[in-house]
């Protein structure tokens, strides 16, 4: 099996003036006078250098610093001054680079360039999780040139020009907020691709959990992709599966590789587990009552209490139904506790596997002011 996932080093690249501190109409803070810090910057500077695993790299263009034009005598007491106050809130910064070139010079070190940044480009650095935050154009052309995501902090005034300039599908957020920046920075997203290739079976899955209930599901069998396509609306997550199987010799292969295939996407994509509920439950439906409890306890048992009277669900064998939650508990590291009631074999299924996925959605909701593990051990 291949999962795809990554745990080298994240950055976020900040941008000084107009998006720490506010910029006055000549361009310059070259006073104490002109130093006035956005409000909230502080309070969420502290929360990403306390609970987040960011290197903080501050970005910033000075026109024509060390020049008659910008002495740098005016420069570095109120820049000084304002690095002691964020140090003085828990925040340091891990790099500073600033470029003292004018526009019209075209330096490769000025932003949007990435002259300054040769660091941060040789594959040690996870740029398509670190993100670019800044008040103009040029911060999120930036954020393309790295590779980075773009957070832009602005009224809506440059929306259209950021269409014009086709730079909105690197700007993942429009803000004047510094809690939405943090909320944004603090919740990366959740994903995994997964790749399961064996002589009976080729799998695809790649998993958003913190997507709309999207699914995209084919498996070869109609009704094994219906119940599929549950745990995505139900879960709300966003769910690709295809599945290429020995259909031909039986269904075993098809609906057992699968439910090992989810359930290590599902693993990864949880990640460390820090501020998930971890625990979820279940609902009825109909005639029947489909229970599941779930823990995402990093602990794979499954308790099964339900009987079928029909050897098929539409095309899908019910001896098979325990065969897949077994596979999705064993690599997701989960403990599954299901147990159905009722008459109709249709509705039975069909409520566990809505049930899985209402505990599921329970289970992944994160608290992005809670770092704790949901556990008293310490270790998940």
């Amino acid at each position: 099996m291949t999962t795809l996932n990554t745990h080298m080093k994240k950055a976020l690249f900040i941008d000084r003036d107009g998006t720490l501190i506010r910029e006055p109409e000549d361009e310059q803070i070259d006073s104490l006078e002109k130093l006035e810090f956005l409000p909230n910057v502080f309070r969420n500077m502290h929360f990403i250098a306390k609970n987040l695993d960011y290197e903080l790299v501050m970005v910033t263009n000075q026109d024509g610093l060390g020049t008659d034009s910008f002495p740098e005598e005016t420069f570095w007491p109120a820049h000084n001054k304002m690095l002691l106050t964020f140090e003085n809130e828990g925040v340091v910064f891990d790099d500073i680079l600033i470029d003292r070139s004018f526009p019209e010079d075209n330096a490769p070190t000025r932003k949007p360039r990435t002259g300054l940044m040769g660091k941060f480009l040789d594959g040690s650095y996870d740029l398509a999780n670190s993100f670019v935050i800044g008040d103009r154009l040029t911060d999120i052309e930036l954020a393309k040139n790295l590779g980075a995501k773009g957070i832009l902090i602005n009224d809506g005034s440059l929306t259209d020009e950021l269409k014009k300039q086709g730079l909105e599908s690197f700007c993942t957020l429009v803000t004047t907020s510094w809690d939405a920046i943090y909320a944004r920075v603090a919740a990366p997203e959740r994903t995994a691709k997964v790749k399961r290739n064996t002589k009976e079976t080729q799998i695809k899955i790649e998993l958003n959990l913190d997507g709309t209930g999207k699914g995209d599901i084919s498996t070869g069998l109609h009704f094994f992709d219906h119940m599929l396509d549950q745990i995505a609306r139900h879960a709300g997550v966003d769910l690709t599966i295809r599945v290429n199987g020995d259909l031909q010799v039986d269904e075993h292969h098809t609906i057992e590789d699968t439910g090992l295939a989810l359930g290590e996407a599902f693993k990864l994509a949880l990640g460390d587990k820090r501020g998930i509920e971890r625990y979820g439950y279940s609902l009825p439906m109909d005639d029947c009552l489909a229970q599941v409890v779930l823990d995402f306890g990093g602990r794979p048992w499954i308790v099964w209490d339900a009987e079928f009277k029909r050897e098929k669900v539409g095309d899908m064998p019910t001896e098979m139904f325990f065969h897949f939650f077994k596979s999705f508990s064993d690599t997701s590291l989960s403990n599954i506790n299901i147990k159905a009631e009722g008459e109709n074999e249709h509705h039975k299924i069909e409520g566990i596997f809505k049930a899985l996925a209402r505990a599921i959605k329970m289970a992944i909701k994160k608290d992005l002011f809670n770092f704790e593990l949901p556990s008293t051990k310490g270790a998940l």
